[in-house]
């Protein structure tokens, strides 16, 4: 990953959420802990999901980790909210779809960035499958 920070390419779809650490949030060192970025990553991910695919479809479909890299940049501290951006790539891969997202401080600085790596299943057999055209242009 870019060691500056990722951004979403010009034109690409970008999700957008904002998240408040509460006090389980912040580790011994007083800031917020980074299994709280991960957490994060995966909340916007899913949330990402939901506000795109058509209800019928959340039904038949699911996605499932297969990778999470995460870069860690500077502390989020007690009192500071965070901005989340997602978006994915422009195609995928068989059932995979890779995501990227970058947590913003209040002071639009990178507190951490992910590449997440993502498998489509069907919800009724739990088995990978190709990731269809329709999602690929939702994701667009």
């Amino acid at each position: 990953m870019n060691a500056r920070g990722i951004e979403p390419p010009a034109g690409r779809q970008v999700f957008t959420l904002t998240f408040a650490p509460g006090p389980d949030d912040i580790d011994e060192n007083g800031h917020v802990n980074n299994v709280v970025y991960l957490r994060w990553v995966q909340e916007t991910a899913i949330a990402h999901w939901g506000s795109l695919c058509p209800p019928e479809e959340l039904a038949r479909w699911a996605w499932i980790v297969l990778r999470h890299e995460v870069d860690y940049r500077r502390p989020l501290l007690p009192g500071e909210t965070a901005t989340a951006r997602t978006w994915v790539a422009e195609t995928s891969e068989g059932p995979r779809f890779d995501r990227f997202v970058r947590i913003d401080g209040p002071d639009g600085g990178m507190c951490a960035q992910a590449r997440t790596v993502w498998c489509l299943i069907e919800q009724t057999s739990r088995r990978p499958r190709r990731v269809p055209e329709w999602m690929v242009e939702m994701f667009a």
